[in-house]
């Protein structure tokens, strides 16, 4: 066990030192306060602080983890190693960098409480972030200073054996709209009929007459593929059906049709199925309510984990509401446009509320890349080598990949044409890793 002295053991401190040595490193862990006991601890131990003790494992403290609230912190990133990292404390510290502080920074995303401009759908943009004004968006930042770290303690203690985090995968499918065609009703199919033929999209409309008469299969049925993809893989998908009522952002099928509850039903037997929440939800407890309690009387079980539309969060209010409704696990934390590390990591991390100071239940996990982000490399061999970089630099800190692809990805509309095979390289991305 890891035992780490500091004068004052605050929320903050508990949260990211569990999160590297526990989650990150496989580090049983404890802390102090008290000299003598940390003097009389025979196994690893280090202070964390502003003075050392003695001659022990030291790591200075920039202070951030001692604070309360919100304020605007002077942060100048620095080059280190083969990534960057910022709240610089010295040479005398054993680490030049304030690693946890800085950890603390990025996963509780205390960038996102302060003052910002918004995008179209009042999302928080990448343009915002210390990440991308710093070129390290690209990067497990936060997990490859926990590598740092973990070197410096195996040359400090050369005795103790180290676990090693394996790399695991963890898929997320989204389901915004169960089928293109089929199931819309009179009016929906009416309304998409005219608005083909007054755009002149004959071929749409050609092919939609084919899937409502039954000879042809709707591009976005695509759920016996999935099916059977994932009784070959040795993970669990994670899908997500968006059961909101429709409206200008959420169109898909009515919880009225008995089909698309069938299909909800029959997804439960191979895969983890999640609420996906209406951008109604978002804003609105009430009706989140309702979809959680929808999704759970169809599955006949209490829905746990949520995915937002449009990944939308707005901190902290929407993990609040998730807290409030005893969900366990989000998996929206990431950006839509970019292959990206928008939390500094690819750990699954819990929730701290900044302002109350407090380690929620909540777990989140972190995407790094959505099938759209890859659409804006045009080549399927430009898309593939884009998609095995950052499965290659979260293999390298032994983290979870987790993609998140759609229903209609796995099509053979012109624009999908290729994300069966992308999809298929990230499941095989597992094969030779040690078990």
């Amino acid at each position: 066990m890891l035992l780490i002295y500091t004068t004052e053991i605050t929320s903050r401190v508990k949260f990211v030192f569990r999160q590297i040595c526990t989650q990150i490193l496989k580090i049983p862990i404890d802390f102090t306060n008290k000299v003598e006991t940390f003097i009389a601890h025979d196994d690893m131990k280090f202070s964390y602080g502003f003075q050392p003790l003695g001659t022990e494992f030291f790591i200075k403290s920039h202070g951030l983890l001692f604070e309360h609230g919100i304020s605007d912190l002077d942060i100048k990133v620095q080059d280190w190693g083969d990534t960057k990292c910022f709240f610089y404390t010295g040479e005398k510290s054993h680490i030049p960098y304030d690693i946890f502080s800085a950890a603390f920074y990025l996963l509780s995303r205390y960038e996102e409480y302060l003052p910002h401009v918004k995008d179209n759908y009042g999302r928080f943009t990448k343009k915002d972030s210390l990440a991308y004004q710093n070129s390290f968006l690209n990067q497990p930042v936060v997990d490859i200073w926990s590598m740092y770290f973990k070197n410096k303690l195996e040359i400090f203690f050369p005795k103790i054996k180290f676990e090693k985090s394996q790399y695991s995968i963890d898929p997320i499918i989204d389901v915004p709209m169960a089928y293109y065609f089929k199931n819309k009703g009179l009016i929906r199919t009416f309304g998409g009929i005219f608005s083909d033929l007054i755009n002149l999209r004959f071929q749409l409309s050609y092919e939609r007459f084919f899937v409502l008469l039954g000879l042809k299969k709707d591009p976005y049925d695509n759920f016996n593929w999935i099916i059977n993809i994932q009784k070959k893989s040795k993970c669990k998908f994670n899908i997500f059906f968006l059961i909101g009522d429709y409206n200008s952002y959420d169109k898909n099928i009515s919880i009225n049709k008995k089909s698309f509850v069938t299909l909800i039903k029959s997804m439960r037997d191979y895969c983890e199925v999640g609420l996906k929440s209406s951008f109604t939800a978002l804003e609105n407890y009430s009706v989140l309510d309702k979809e959680r309690k929808r999704i759970s009387s169809i599955l006949n079980l209490d829905v746990e984990k949520v995915r937002a539309s449009f990944s939308k969060v707005n901190l902290p209010t929407t993990y609040r509401n998730y807290v409030q409704l005893d969900i366990k696990n989000d998996y929206s934390m990431g950006y839509p446009d970019s292959i990206a590390f928008r939390a500094g990591t690819s750990f699954p991390f819990l929730f701290y509320d900044i302002d109350y100071e407090v380690q929620t239940p909540l777990m989140i996990h972190p995407y790094q890349v959505m099938d759209f982000s890859l659409l804006k490399f045009e080549s399927f061999l430009d898309k593939k080598e884009n998609l095995q970089k950052v499965i290659e630099q979260v293999k390298q800190v032994g983290g979870v990949f987790t993609p998140v692809f759609h229903n209609y990805s796995f099509s053979e509309l012109n624009r999908w044409r290729s994300f069966k095979t992308l999809f298929n390289i990230i499941l095989e991305s597992t094969n030779n890793v040690p078990q």
